[in-house]
Formats: structure tokens, sequence, C-alpha cells
């Protein structure tokens, strides 16, 4: 697998806090001190490799990507197993909080989710292999180092992970605005728990949520129906810290 590049002083302040093995750091000249001064300090700590370079080879390392003048070169992102995720909510005496991406393809979609899952306590984010965004630079800066803390991993066949999950005892719920019953009507959130976040357009697919446990829709009182993919998905993760604070 080839190396993955960083941008942005918290995605990599984050990858260097977390241990993620950084091989160099580019800096750019002239960028302000206070953005890199904290991670030229690890990096030294570390003895990762330091260069000062122009501004145009940033933007070239890391196209598309609001850098700040730092970017980094780490090794490839490493994916959890889904165990994993189980093990980690199992270490925290935590019933499992674990969110299902369907299809979420824009990757600062995923950033934010990212992001919001670390503050909410969410034990582990699965992702499909195929039409889904995956972990790279773009998501890393959007979730502000966040990608470094919650576990992604990736699975061939969402359904099937879905049936395991339930036989493990975890509730699977969809999120869907044609659902009958609110998010704050559902009782499921205390427990174990899987939440499913469909597609930023179509939502989620049948078959997905054919194998929902339970469906639910956000309240919706103006003129759109719908909310953001990565907003939606941080109603319900609130909503699930929120009662599992109550407990």
């Amino acid at each position: 697998m080839e190396e993955e590049i960083i941008g942005g002083k918290h995605s990599v302040i984050e990858a260097l806090k977390s241990g993620r093995t950084i091989n160099k750091i580019w800096i750019a000249e002239g960028a302000q001190k206070h953005l890199t001064q904290p991670i030229i300090v690890e990096a030294k700590k570390l003895g990762i490799i330091i260069q000062q370079v122009d501004k145009r080879k940033l933007d070239q390392l890391a196209p598309g990507v609001q850098h700040q003048g730092v970017v980094a070169q780490a090794a490839p992102y490493a994916y959890a197993e889904v165990e994993d995720i189980l093990l980690a909510a199992e270490n925290k005496g935590e019933p499992p909080f674990i969110l299902l991406l369907d299809e979420i393809e824009d990757p600062h979609n995923l950033g934010s989710i990212l992001r919001t899952a670390d503050c909410t306590g969410v034990h582990g984010v699965i992702v499909p292999k195929r039409r889904s965004a995956q972990v790279t630079a773009t998501v890393s800066k959007t979730s502000a180092g966040a990608a470094e803390y919650v576990p992604v991993a990736r699975v061939t066949n969402l359904g099937q992970t879905i049936d395991s999950l339930k036989e493990k005892g975890i509730w699977v719920v969809g999120t869907d605005v044609s659902a009958a019953q609110g998010i704050y009507e559902t009782n499921v959130f205390d427990g174990p728990v899987a939440i499913v976040i469909g597609n930023e357009g179509k939502g989620m697919g049948r078959l997905i949520r054919e194998k929902c446990d339970v469906l639910i829709k956000l309240p919706m009182n103006g003129q759109i129906n719908s909310l953001n993919a990565s907003v939606a998905a941080g109603v319900v993760m609130y909503e699930v810290l929120r009662r599992r604070n109550q407990g």
C-alpha cells in the first residue's frame, strides 16, 4: 500500500500524538509559528525528518486540502476489524455504540461524522469497501484529527455485517424520512446499538432498510424534508449520548 498524505495542523498533530507512523513532515517557508511550533517540537521528540519547502510544493503534495502550511507523509491508514470495535466497547464496560455508513460518498461528510463520533463516544464506524468514501487526507482534515481515534472498519458486505451484529444482540437502527417512529419516541438507544446512516442522495438501500430492527426519522418542521447526512448523523449520535448519560 502507498503512504498516505495528511494535511493541516490538527490532523498532523493528532497523527503524531496517536502514535501513527510518520515518515516525514513538510512545512511551508513563512508558515505561522503558532501553527507549526507544536508540530516541530513533537516531531523532533520522535526523530521525524522536517523539511522547509515552498508552499507550492505542499499544494502539489496535498491537492485540494487546506493544509495550513503543514503536510505529513504517514504510513497507510490502519483500518480496524469489526471485532476490534466490539472489543473497544467491552474494554470500556459500555454497550456497543456503532455507526454503519451505507454508501456515504462525500469525504467531507465522512470526516464530519468521524469528528462527531469521537465527541459522542462512538466505539467505531463501519463502511463498505465499494461505493463509499475511504479515509483520506480530506477526511482526516475535516475530522480535525478524529480519524486517528475512532476505529473505522471496511467490510465487503454491509448486509452480512448487520446480520452478524444482530446475532450478537445489537439493535440495528436505520434513519429514514418515511419512518413512522420519531427519534425521540424510540427506547433502544440505552442498549447495544448500531445506527445506519444512508447515502447523501438515495438514503439507505432497500436491502439494508429491510434488515434494520427499527426505523426512525428526525422531526422536520420546515419546508425542506431532509438534512445533510453528517448533520443527521450528528443529531442521532447526540441523542444516543443524551439517553446514555441519563441512565
